[in-house]
């Protein structure tokens, strides 16, 4: 019943992550170890009478394998199918009944369960106690299980008539060859009409446990209270002796370009190559850097290229999508099919250029300026706070990132941001994706 589940895309990613404090009051976190083994963030806040929490494993879809792509998010969409004692409609029922939210998320790395309660006792219990039964005791209805199956289905054979989708596939793919990361998140047609009711006792029994959960937790209930929560949600959660990593992302691909024929006006491009992790130490200057390069809208070098002096896309934009391992650096935009070519060819000249030059002095303090003046839209919210707290537990970012978040941005460098670049990105080593290419040069 997570229906509203999605499987994160990197622009999202990048501004869960790549975003963060400002010279203003910034949360207090305190941490600490429940007895589970889990690690745990917690914000006190009696502002408003409510209670966000969020339990994060690593189970996403990178630990599949190719032969069960699908099994991660179809055991993760399928925790509050049903579980001891409660069928999925009591389940949905119960949390209606109280104004509860249970929700979750999927990417790569990280499955989480999230919910949000009245803080009140009646409410906060019930939804609580719901909660932890979802996350240590799911069943896997057999009947829901196939129920889900054809609906997956049908919504995967939709995307393969889609441009967007398609060259997302092709593109992660052509980054990341053979490593998870270049998996599709929700399955393939053909693995998820295989997969069983076993497959995802297994997946769940390896992958969500107590000791490398990491529960999060804003609003308002006590410290005491907050360990009781933590210790409530993860204490029955499976264990194993062994953990799972990933293996190491190839970082040198070679260049390399597809042109994938499609009924389309436009043509959709993408052009990328592995980029960062999430704890690498450039993290800021690639960040800043991106911002002037193409993740600024219209003030960035891409949009102005392309799309302002030359008009050959409406939109056009770059991003990292830092993760575990590194994820990808991407450029993308679409364009009518006539002048995908000339886009192409301006897009990759304005990153040979911002790669070898970096940004003016002009540029790099408009971006701080920016970057820094937004950022308290970025933590106004509960909500917002919370995925915070996941982001800085799960990929053990300091407990000061936030408080440190506009230093940090300040004190990047034109020299900084031009090294960090000659590093991370090589031009000439690209993977390239055109789906609706025109006609003549697809030939």
């Amino acid at each position: 019943m997570f229906a509203k589940t999605k499987i994160i895309q990197a622009i999202a990613v990048a501004g869960l992550c790549c975003v963060t404090s400002i010279a203003f009051a910034t949360p207090n976190i305190q941490h600490w170890q429940s007895a589970s083994g889990a690690k745990v963030l917690f914000v006190e806040d009696h502002d408003i009478p409510m209670l966000d929490v969020a339990v994060t494993v690593p189970a996403g879809s990178s630990f599949d394998t190719a032969e069960k792509s699908g099994v991660a998010s179809m055991t993760h969409q399928m925790l509050d199918s049903g579980v001891e004692g409660l069928n999925e409609d009591e389940i949905s029922g119960s949390m209606a009944d109280i104004g509860a939210q249970l929700g979750g998320s999927l990417d790569p790395d990280r499955a989480s369960v999230t919910l949000r309660t009245l803080s009140s006792a009646m409410e906060r219990d019930k939804a609580l106690n719901i909660m932890a039964r979802v996350l240590q005791h799911p069943v896997f209805p057999e009947a829901i299980l196939a129920r889900e199956k054809v609906r997956l289905i049908a919504a995967l054979k939709e995307d393969d008539t889609k441009p967007e989708s398609i060259a997302e596939r092709a593109f992660q793919k052509a980054v990341f060859g053979t490593h998870p990361y270049a998996m599709r998140g929700s399955g393939e047609v053909e693995t998820v009409g295989k997969i069983t009711v076993q497959d995802l006792k297994d997946f769940y029994r390896m992958h969500y446990q107590a000791d490398r959960a990491v529960v999060a937790i804003m609003g308002d209930v006590t410290r005491a209270q907050a360990e009781a929560i933590a210790q409530q949600l993860t204490e029955k959660l499976p264990r194993s002796p062994a953990a799972f990593t990933l293996p190491k992302v190839a970082m040198q691909i070679a260049a390399s370009e597809q042109r994938i024929p499609h009924p389309a006006t436009q043509s959709h491009i993408l052009i990328g190559a592995p980029g960062m992790a999430r704890n690498d130490p450039d993290f800021f200057p690639l960040y800043v850097g991106n911002y002037t390069l193409g993740g600024g809208g219209f003030v960035s070098r891409l949009m102005n290229e392309v799309r302002e002096k030359k008009g050959l896309a409406y939109s056009v934009y770059s991003y990292f999508m830092p993760l575990k391992q590194p994820g990808a650096f991407q450029i993308g935009l679409q364009t009518k099919k006539e002048q995908a070519d000339e886009a192409l060819q301006l897009a990759r000249k304005t990153l040979v250029d911002f790669v070898a030059q970096g940004p003016t002095e002009k540029e790099l303090l408009a971006a701080k300026q920016n970057i820094i003046g937004g950022f308290p839209m970025r933590i106004d919210s509960n909500r917002k706070i919370l995925d915070y707290l996941s982001v800085i537990g799960f990929y053990d970012l300091p407990l000061t990132y936030l408080a440190d978040f506009t230093h940090n941005i300040d004190k990047v460098t034109v020299a900084q941001i031009r090294d960090a670049f000659s590093r991370h990105v090589d031009p000439v080593a690209m993977a390239t994706v055109i789906v609706g290419a025109p006609e003549e040069a697809a030939k």
